[in-house]
């Protein structure tokens, strides 16, 4: 009998997944959110119907933001132009 029990297949699937209402998000944010930073998966009801799925954001570190001023600076030097780039919008504006 044992080993007809170890043979079955079980299509049941536990979740334990925490469910959150409409209404929650919108007045319990909180508890929400911090379940959010525990790492836990949400999934959002409206009239007992599962409508979406929060995940929390990877805690990795976001990528570095390459330094575009440095990039600018690298490229033209400290040079500054005689005319601004609002003058030049003005004067274009003017000839139209």
């Amino acid at each position: 009998m044992q080993e007809a029990c170890q043979n079955l297949w079980c299509d049941a699937k536990m979740y334990h997944m925490k469910k959150a209402s409409v209404r929650d998000l919108r007045y319990a944010f909180k508890k929400i959110e911090r379940l959010l930073h525990q790492g836990e998966e949400i999934q959002i009801t409206k009239r007992r119907r599962v409508i979406a799925r929060l995940v929390p954001e990877d805690t990795r570190a976001a990528a570095q933001v390459p330094d575009f001023l440095a990039r600018l600076r690298s490229i033209y030097g400290d040079t500054r132009l005689a005319v601004s780039g609002a003058e030049l919008i003005a004067q274009d504006r003017d000839r139209s």
